[in-house]
């Protein structure tokens, strides 16, 4: 009985620990507020074309000698980053989720509009 309590609280930490940051589930026409309110603040907002703006959201993943995920430690990275576009009104247009080598600072909002990268959920 015992062990099937320590399971069970073991479980219940597990799951309420894990992080839904990576897996933004954003939904076309919710509102910035309720997106920052759940997601929390961005790591840059980047001017569109259209008067709206680039919400841009991200995660640096750090891997191992053998390139897998391990711990947090200087050394190999990559950026996991979510976009997420919203118009003039506050309401969100599109999403796009892009793994690259660069930090968010590098970001060049001009020359994300020009590829038309607009993918949307």
């Amino acid at each position: 009985m015992k062990k099937i309590l320590l399971m069970t609280v073991i479980f219940a930490l597990h799951v309420s620990c894990s992080s839904t940051k990576n897996s933004m589930d954003v939904s076309i026409g919710e509102n910035k507020s309720k997106l920052i309110k759940t997601y929390g603040s961005p790591v840059r907002t980047l001017p569109d074309n259209e008067n709206g703006e680039i919400l841009v959201y991200a995660d640096q993943v750090f891997l191992n000698e053998d390139n897998s995920n391990g711990p947090r430690i200087a050394g190999q990275n990559y950026w996991n980053y979510n976009y997420v576009y919203v118009n003039k009104d506050g309401k969100v247009t599109s999403t796009r989720k892009e793994k690259q080598n660069y930090p968010p600072q590098a970001i060049d909002s001009q020359k994300i509009q020009g590829m038309n990268l607009l993918t949307a959920k």
